[in-house]
């Protein structure tokens, strides 16, 4: 199966003009964001907390977490992003898509917006 990549605008939630376009993996399989933390920090995020994740592989990892506002095909939403270190890939999580009202068309591999629905 192949990859979804798409360009992210990521701001700073309390100074939008601090930004950035990133290329961002669409990872079905990933709750939440990651980004590199001198991506983050370039644009004044700041991690809140630290967090334990578990990987694929079942191990554990901490990392810090914060918050930023993310912009894909003119809709904008902030969400929650792990502060990503060397080596690990920028990923766009299926709560930031959600949160953007999108989800990723498995068939053609391209986003698409969310039937948004009240229950």
């Amino acid at each position: 199966m192949g990859t979804t990549t798409v360009q992210v605008r990521l701001a700073n939630i309390t100074d939008p003009d601090r930004q950035v376009d990133v290329d961002m993996i669409v990872d079905s399989g990933a709750i939440y964001s990651v980004v590199s933390t001198p991506i983050l920090r370039g644009i004044g995020i700041e991690p809140q907390k630290m967090e334990t994740f578990r990987l694929a592989d079942g191990r554990a990892v901490r990392r810090q977490v914060g918050h930023a506002l993310f912009d894909i095909q003119g809709r904008s939403a902030p969400s929650r992003v792990i502060f990503g270190r060397r080596g690990d890939a920028c990923l766009l999580g299926m709560v930031a898509l959600e949160e953007l009202g999108l989800a990723l068309d498995p068939l053609k591999r391209r986003l698409r917006p969310l039937t948004l629905m009240i229950a």
